[in-house]
């Protein structure tokens, strides 16, 4: 897995959160996007952040995690849950609102590892099986000119001919238009071959510019550049791509 597949942790407990995180810290290709102790830090979460998989407890006071699980089930691209519980009595309930999977405290590292391969597996397959339906339905003979961005019980087309300049931000990239900012997981790298190049010019190893929208280019007094776009946006641009912008203007 060449990007590591994010991890919600929920459960009530300190000690249980923690042997989690530890084994997950051991296991390659898995983040731990974040760590909650109840159901609606969980949903607060989740509503600012992404998960591909939750790590589950199913008793906690106030909600359960069956409830929490039974709202998440009903969006839709919800994240797979995988339940870690001390009480095994709960199993036939936990298939009942598609849960992936249910381990039983104290959890077998290996036992969870298999776990996550399952998941990871079924998370590639979504995503190959996603991709190549969008090329089914609208096929693309050259470049993009739309993605689709997904966050918590939503889905986004964002055209990119409203795409001003975009911008790596950890494991995703900002997608900075008029009037708002779209979050999209991919890297800079892999969004920028389905870019054309005639409209978008690389200024920095972490940036992307619409070419239409160039207005200026000043040296700083660090010796560094700075491109200044139709809407008063600075941007740095780094040594190695200096001749590139300056051609474009």
């Amino acid at each position: 897995m060449s990007t590591p597949l994010r991890v919600l942790i929920v459960d009530d407990e300190t000690h249980a959160r923690v042997n989690l995180r530890l084994a997950l810290q051991a296991l390659p290709g898995w983040q731990v996007a974040g760590e909650c102790a109840s159901a609606s830090a969980a949903r607060a979460f989740l509503a600012e952040a992404s998960a591909d998989i939750v790590l589950l407890d199913v008793q906690m006071p106030v909600e359960t995690g069956l409830d929490l699980a039974r709202e998440l089930s009903c969006r839709d691209q919800p994240p797979l849950v995988i339940f870690v519980t001390a009480h095994r009595g709960h199993a036939l309930d936990a298939f009942d609102v598609h849960a992936l999977d249910y381990l039983v405290k104290p959890v077998n590292e290996e036992r969870l590892r298999q776990a996550l391969e399952r998941a990871g597996a079924l998370l590639r397959q979504r995503a190959a099986y996603t991709a190549a339906l969008r090329q089914f339905v609208a096929p693309e003979p050259g470049y993009w000119r739309e993605v689709t961005v997904r966050s918590v019980g939503r889905m986004d087309r964002v055209a990119l001919a409203d795409v001003r300049w975009i911008e790596t931000a950890g494991n995703y990239v900002e997608l900075h238009l008029a009037e708002r900012t779209f979050l999209h997981r991919s890297t800079l790298a892999e969004l920028e071959r389905y870019l054309d190049p005639a409209e978008f010019l690389r200024i920095h190893r972490r940036i992307l510019v619409r070419r239409a929208l160039i207005k200026r280019l000043r040296q700083v007094a660090d010796g560094g550049c700075v491109m200044t776009l139709a809407d008063g946006t600075e941007l740095p641009v780094s040594e190695r791509y200096v001749a590139a912008a300056k051609a474009a203007l």
